[in-house]
């Protein structure tokens, strides 16, 4: 059996043929145009759809659907875009309106938790039942895995992770609130608080790596300071971890994963961010007893499509 998988993010749309065992057997893409109306970026959806089914022969009885990975508030049990400010799109029927047209099977989940199934199926959790991913790009994402099913929450929205307050009264966080994991353990988050160290320690390594430029600044150079034995450079980094700690802990704490996984651009730090993270996230676990294991994802921006291939799985 086979399925096909839509990755829709707001620069462009993968729509790909996914094997059982989470290969990608052909993609297509083309970019989103978010300036449009959210139907003319699902009639290309349609379209690469339809090519992929012209173009393997795909029937009733070798594709099992189609699943697709949307940004914003999804409403995953009535196939429905709630909210997603990037594609300027509010309550559209998004199931129904795929169905209609090519006649299979549809299924919808945010992307990221789209991610987090992707990496289950074929990636850095494999054989995992359990698992969760934190994503540390621009914000913090995250997405749940209990059972090999997403797991959204009873109502639509559920598994923002980067959303858990962490600091009482803390930093204003994009989405209103104070405190939020995100401001702190976000790339944007780690290259904020690099900024204002290097600021205050033009003396430093950090300062240094960016000719005093802050403009110049993102989240590897502080690790490489870090790495060179700068203080400056090693307190931001000690500093960046222990916040992330906290909403991993706090993760754990309630689910007990399996694997944590770390995607986005600060996990290509891999074992500089992996190892001091674990023993950080060791102190903060109730009772002391922490199986749980730490690692990078592996899959990269083919497990969205991936994971939302398998959607339609069941």
């Amino acid at each position: 059996m086979k399925y096909i998988g839509v990755d829709l993010g707001g620069t462009n749309i993968v729509v790909g043929l996914v094997d059982e065992e989470g290969n990608i057997i052909k993609s297509h893409n083309r970019p989103t145009l978010k300036e449009r109306t959210i139907e003319e970026i699902f009639n290309d959806i349609i379209e690469m759809c339809e090519m992929l089914i012209s173009e393997f022969q795909l029937n009733s009885e070798n594709l099992q659907g189609v699943g697709i990975g949307s940004p914003g508030l999804i409403d995953s049990k009535n196939g429905i875009i709630v909210y997603a400010n990037n594609l300027k799109v509010k309550d559209f029927d998004a199931v129904s309106y795929i169905n209609s047209r090519i006649g299979y099977k549809a299924c919808i989940a945010n992307d990221a938790d789209c991610a987090a199934l992707g990496e289950v199926v074929a990636g850095a959790a494999k054989g995992c039942s359990d698992a969760m991913i934190f994503t540390l790009g621009t914000g913090v994402g995250g997405g749940i895995i209990i059972n090999g099913k997403i797991f959204s929450g009873y109502f639509p929205g559920g598994a923002e992770i980067g959303h858990q307050i962490i600091v009482k009264d803390g930093k204003l966080c994009s989405c209103g609130n104070k405190g939020c994991l995100e401001s702190y353990a976000s790339a944007t988050g780690l290259i904020n608080l690099a900024k204002e160290k290097a600021e205050a320690h033009k003396e430093s390594e950090l300062y240094k790596l960016v000719d005093g430029d802050m403009s110049k600044m993102n989240a590897k150079i502080p690790f490489d300071a870090a790495q060179m034995g700068d203080q400056v450079g090693i307190e931001v980094i000690d500093e960046y971890i222990a916040y992330l700690a906290i909403g991993i802990a706090n993760a754990v704490n309630v689910f007990k994963p399996q694997v944590i996984l770390l995607g986005g651009g600060v996990s290509k730090q891999e074992d500089n961010l992996v190892i001091p993270l674990t023993e950080k996230v060791k102190e903060n676990i109730f009772g002391g007893d922490f199986k749980t294991q730490i690692k990078t994802a592996k899959l990269g921006n083919d497990a969205g499509l991936i994971g939302a291939a398998m959607l339609c799985a069941d």
